[in-house]
């Protein structure tokens, strides 16, 4: 099984779209783990609510299994991103989101180390393995796997013996906590004398 999914990895996108639309799921899983992470990011710059940019992802996805055989998909990612998109729009029109226009996941830490320059690497990683010590054992291990051993999210649920989507929201619960915890870290550090 293990010698499968790493031989989808080596898939184009065109091959992998080939095999979705003929109703083959391990072509689903790797186009989802390929695009879900650029698809919340791009989605996060539009809006703040968590929750909201989980269900419009998670709805996309839905729909992209759900309709495989109706759809005509040249190119995987600029569809997925049309639709988050277009979901994203709907959501302005019916006035139940007003658009933020934030940073991406990977930015929201560098960028304002960057503009600050308070902390070295050396205490960012400090910082994080006290965050780590703070949270919930199943986040804590998740979260190590994910960014510290490299598994992808169908291998930590394997792992854990839970789903890909709780996998997925143990990551977006970490990747708030961690933000808000790096907020009060910086807070703390502009306001006490070094």
């Amino acid at each position: 099984m293990i010698s499968k999914i790493t031989q989808y990895r080596s898939y184009e996108d065109v091959q992998l779209v080939t095999l979705l639309m003929e109703g083959d799921r391990l072509a689903f899983d790797e186009v989802y783990e390929r695009y879900w992470k650029k698809l919340y990011n791009d989605t996060y710059k539009r809006l703040k609510s968590i929750e909201m940019i989980e269900e419009i992802v998670q709805d996309v996805f839905s729909n992209l299994w759900s309709s495989r055989g109706k759809r005509n998909i040249q190119n995987i990612y600029p569809y997925l991103l049309t639709s988050v998109r277009y979901q994203v729009f709907m959501l302005y029109r019916k006035g139940k989101a007003t658009p933020e226009f934030e940073e991406p996941l990977e930015h929201m830490i560098l960028s304002s180390l960057q503009a600050d320059s308070l902390f070295n690497e050396k205490e960012l990683r400090g910082c994080i393995s006290v965050w780590m010590a703070l949270q919930p054992d199943k986040r804590r291990a998740v979260f190590q796997m994910k960014y510290v051993d490299e598994k992808s999210t169908r291998e930590i649920s394997e792992i854990l013996g839970i789903s890909q989507k709780t996998v997925q929201n143990q990551l977006l619960t970490s990747f708030s906590s961690l933000r808000d915890f790096l907020s009060k870290v910086m807070i703390m550090l502009t306001i006490l004398p070094r």
